[in-house]
């Protein structure tokens, strides 16, 4: 699996206080961005899905979501509250296909995997993405990898580094922009996130 037995247990066990804390992400305007990138009623994965805020609104703009997450507690909570979304369990590792969908939405997910694993996670999104569709990611910036205080593994990227994975692996980047937020455990990092064309 992709992402340790910890930082799934955390995910599990945090799920309703998560949900609450994802609430106004469907104000994201990189959200929103990408949504008016997708060709109406298009297809998309979110990627990561957690409790399925983004999936929902992508659904309520009239897109066909299908939306994975390694968390039992996140796709129950994706499953149940979210017409319109199809959720099921999945680890990274299990995403296949080829030209699927017309956007794929990793939102702050990726992160969660071994750096080693990053590339051939890429490729497989890159593969699974139809010819000039959408894809979105967003990761903590830095350097190495470490536990946060809720005990969940984050793999951190430089703008360069991920850039040159998204390069790699078949995307254009198209556009890219940071800031620094809190999480779900308090501490105020910063982030980049990247829009790229397949």
């Amino acid at each position: 699996m992709s992402a340790d037995d910890e930082t799934l247990g955390v995910y599990g066990a945090q799920a309703a206080r998560y949900a609450s804390f994802t609430d106004n992400i469907g104000d994201d305007p990189h959200l929103a961005r990408f949504i008016a990138d997708i060709p109406p009623g298009g297809r998309v994965l979110d990627l990561g899905c957690g409790p399925g805020t983004a999936a929902a609104r992508m659904a309520q703009a009239g897109l066909v979501v299908d939306a994975t997450d390694a968390v039992p507690e996140m796709v129950d909570l994706a499953a149940a509250a979210h017409p319109g979304v199809t959720a099921w369990i999945a680890t990274f590792d299990e995403i296949a296909g080829v030209e699927l969908y017309d956007g794929i939405w990793a939102n702050f997910s990726l992160l969660h995997a071994p750096r080693s694993a990053m590339p051939t996670h890429l490729a497989a999104l890159r593969t699974a993405l139809k010819p000039g569709g959408r894809f979105h990611i967003g990761v903590k910036t830095g350097s190495g990898a470490q536990r946060d205080g809720l005990g969940r593994l984050y793999t951190y990227y430089e703008e360069e580094e991920l850039t040159e994975l998204l390069t790699a692996a078949g995307f254009t980047p198209r556009g890219q922009w940071t800031g620094a937020d809190s999480g779900l455990d308090g501490t105020v990092a910063p982030w980049v996130v990247i829009a790229a064309d397949g």
